[in-house]
């Protein structure tokens, strides 16, 4: 290819800039020129990769949903290329603080729920599609309080989450919602101290972010820059620091299969229609 390849990612930690850059310079070096574009949020990102203004994307689980919906309804094509080997079969998690009462999720009826921002899959769409599983609607047979730190990142800023763990412990919610690694996480930076919550439930096995091809990628390239990914090798210390920043050890092929969970979410909650419009109540990204 004689154009760079145009990667969309957001820019929802400085970090950002210093993986992307990493990873830029090593793909160039490897013989495929990228470039690489930083949006504000992951509604952007989804329309420009749907609408040809960008090649990829690394995208949020939510984003992927998204994107899917948006290129079906403008007759494009789009796929997942590659997604870290920390992306797949995640759980999240509904904690209780240890001396709480509530031995089972129906013992949060009438109670408040904290959870993470609106646009949270992990920490907000996930857990109450688990609850409404288990027999209770969100809304109604339980209060929920939102946590809207972050509003458009879909989580990757996990101030939200951090906020609910504090009003699980401050006694303004009887449980709360995280991703499991965030309940480890927030147990050694001490906002959940050792031994002070325990677990209520968990959801399902869920996959979270994803490289994606937009229709302005050709199978080529594509296929390139998939097969340079899954060569990196975390024995490289040229990279193993970059793959450090950003969570894996070593890419995966991308898959759809992990998705199913969170499309039922979406629909449930009205997030986003069937043709991928934005009809969450309140979003504003």
């Amino acid at each position: 290819m004689n154009s760079p390849l145009v990667l969309g990612a957001v820019a929802y930690d400085p970090k950002v800039v210093t993986i992307w850059s990493g990873f830029r310079a090593w793909l160039r070096r490897h013989g495929l020129p990228l470039d690489f574009v930083l949006h504000a949020h992951y509604e952007r990102q989804a329309e420009d990769l749907v609408r040809g203004r960008i090649d990829a994307a690394w995208h949020s689980p939510l984003a992927w949903l998204r994107t899917r919906r948006l290129a079906r309804a403008a007759g494009v094509p789009v796929r997942p290329l590659v997604m870290r080997d920390t992306d797949r079969d995640l759980t999240s998690v509904v904690v209780v603080r240890a001396d709480s009462p509530i031995g089972a999720v129906a013992d949060l009826k009438d109670r408040t729920v904290a959870v993470g921002a609106v646009d949270s899959p992990q920490a907000t769409l996930l857990p109450l599609h688990h609850l409404r599983e288990l027999g209770l609607e969100p809304g109604v047979d339980f209060r929920v309080v939102r946590h809207d730190t972050g509003v458009g990142l879909h989580g990757d800023h996990i101030g939200g989450e951090r906020d609910a763990a504090r009003a699980l412990m401050a006694g303004e919610a009887a449980a709360a919602c995280m991703i499991d690694a965030n309940h480890l996480l927030f147990g050694q930076e001490g906002t959940l101290p050792p031994g002070a919550t325990r677990l209520l439930t968990r959801t399902a096995p869920f996959d979270h972010c994803v490289l994606a091809a937009g229709p302005s990628l050709g199978p080529e390239p594509g296929e390139r820059l998939t097969a340079l990914l899954l060569s990196m090798s975390a024995a490289d210390l040229e990279v193993r620091h970059l793959m450090d920043l950003e969570g894996l050890t070593r890419w995966l092929p991308g898959r759809e299969s992990g998705y199913a969970a969170l499309t039922a979410a979406v629909d449930e909650e009205g997030f986003y229609d069937a043709d991928g419009r934005i009809t969450a109540t309140g979003y504003h990204p």
